[in-house]
């Protein structure tokens, strides 16, 4: 495009090109480093992005700093704090930057700190700690059968563990880490069948599978059996099914290999369903984004698994979205009744990337008497895994501030009119965290701490289901 054609930002809609990580030029430094030089300098001459993340306030105060005030005063070796600080949430690509494709600049900010994370995988450099932490299957299924044990260890009130766990895996000593459960979520869904109410208006037009996802099967089952409940009560079949991690955490540390081959195991389960005309339900937003949009532009076009990769994306919803899609096209079963108190609702980033609308936020106003919630879209700081290292954690609750803040002031008008007030996300981690961010508002904090919930969780309380542990 000649430069006189070239507008300043872009209105049309993003496109996302496909990640050419086994081209050899992928992992070749000197290139590297000159489409790091030439996309941080674009970022520095705009600065849209400033409050996103910590990433870009590190660019920025990187060249600021320098006695030109420009970016070819910075050493390349400092470009590592940019991109350890990114959490890949994308809302830089999604949200902020106008010089995404199809602008000519065609900058991808979260997938070029994939390419400079995948070099450091291929390099290995990722610390041991690291790559064991993101064995999410191998430490599920040790840790399910050991649930008390490690629970007990990983809890806040054990100082002397948690003190020996930083030391060792470098896992901040008061991030709240998520609590194991000793029986799966596949293994309840199996003893515990769902009983599908016949008389809903979806009854016979919908069935789904349940992608289960590591946090809902190892952590959290009661979430996964409550969403099944859920789905059953307005007429929905469903199977639940687990063959592997997503592979995002993975993803975060650049071992694409690794995510491809998970991509390629769990396309395959999945496909004779979506054959036999089942949706495909994700339970955490992370894990949506990967099937629907990060998968097809990891796998190689060529690849044979390619076909089953884009007719999975095509097949799949997030939670959110799938009841959502349910009350729009079918219809919800009667009998909801209002919730007791406001709602402070922070929206995922990841399920934000996705392009799908604020369907939590949608789903939560189906309900009645539904004025009461405030739609939180800012970060929560945690960012996966990276928000409870040890040299993270401080900055995450910084990032987060914003949205204890509001969360706070949701709380407190529910308090002045002696209701309940809920703490609500799409993203488990992401919810524990800004609990965690509420707690330290020092005087402003709440008198009895709030607790995380999920957003479906609240609105299975409309119906009366509850889950069986709080």
């Amino acid at each position: 495009m000649p430069v006189w054609f070239m507008r300043e930002g872009s209105l049309s809609a993003p496109i996302r090109h496909p990640v050419d990580w086994q081209n050899p030029d992928f992992y070749d430094e000197g290139k590297l480093d000159a489409e790091l030089r030439r996309v941080f300098d674009v970022c520095h001459g705009c600065r849209r992005c400033f409050n996103l993340c910590d990433s870009f306030p590190r660019l920025f105060d990187l060249i600021d700093a320098t006695p030109s005030g420009e970016l070819h005063d910075v050493t390349s070796a400092d470009f590592k704090s940019v991109a350890d600080a990114c959490t890949l949430c994308d809302m830089c690509f999604m949200t902020k930057c106008p010089y995404v494709p199809p602008h000519p600049f065609n900058l991808d900010f979260p997938h070029l700190m994939l390419r400079y994370r995948a070099l450091e995988t291929k390099k290995g450099q990722v610390p041991l700690a690291d790559r064991e932490l993101t064995k999410i299957d191998r430490n599920g299924k040790l840790a399910h059968f050991l649930a008390p044990l490690v629970n007990g260890m990983t809890s806040l009130r054990n100082q002397l563990s948690r003190w020996l766990l930083e030391r060792a895996a470098h896992v901040h000593r008061e991030a709240v880490l998520p609590r194991y459960s000793g029986r799966t979520f596949i293994a309840r869904a199996a003893q515990e069948p769902a009983i599908v109410n016949r008389e809903a208006a979806a009854f016979g037009q919908r069935k789904a599978v349940i992608y289960a996802t590591c946090s809902m099967n190892y952590n959290d089952p009661d979430l996964g059996m409550l969403t099944r409940a859920v789905l059953a009560k307005n007429g929905v079949e469903t199977e639940v099914i687990y063959p592997s991690c997503c592979g995002m955490p993975q993803l975060e540390q650049g071992d694409i290999p690794q995510v491809v081959a998970n991509a390629r195991k769990i396309s395959a389960a999945l496909r004779p369903w979506i054959e036999k005309g089942y949706d495909i339900v994700a339970l955490v937003p992370s894990c949506a984004l990967m099937l629907k949009l990060e998968w097809p532009l990891l796998v190689p076009q060529d690849d044979p698994a390619f076909a089953a990769i884009k007719q999975l994306a095509a097949a799949t919803f997030d939670l959110s979205e799938y009841i959502v899609d349910v009350a729009a096209k079918q219809g919800l079963a009667p009998g909801m009744q209002a919730l007791p108190g406001p709602v402070a609702l922070h929206l995922a980033c990841h399920a934000r990337a996705q392009n799908m609308g604020a369907k939590a936020a949608e789903m939560l106003q189906l309900l009645p008497q539904s004025d009461d919630v405030t739609v939180i879209e800012r970060c929560s700081g945690h960012g996966g895994s990276w928000g409870i290292k040890r040299e993270n954690f401080p900055v995450a609750l910084k990032v987060g501030r914003p949205v204890a803040r509001k969360t706070e002031e949701v709380l407190q008008a529910a308090a002045k009119k002696n209701r309940p007030g809920f703490v609500a996300s799409e993203c488990p981690l992401a919810a524990a965290h800004i609990v965690q961010g509420v707690e330290r508002l020092g005087a402003e904090a709440p008198a009895i701490p709030p607790r995380a919930w999920h957003p479906v969780e609240i609105f299975a309380l409309a119906y009366g289901i509850k889950r069986e542990s709080a």
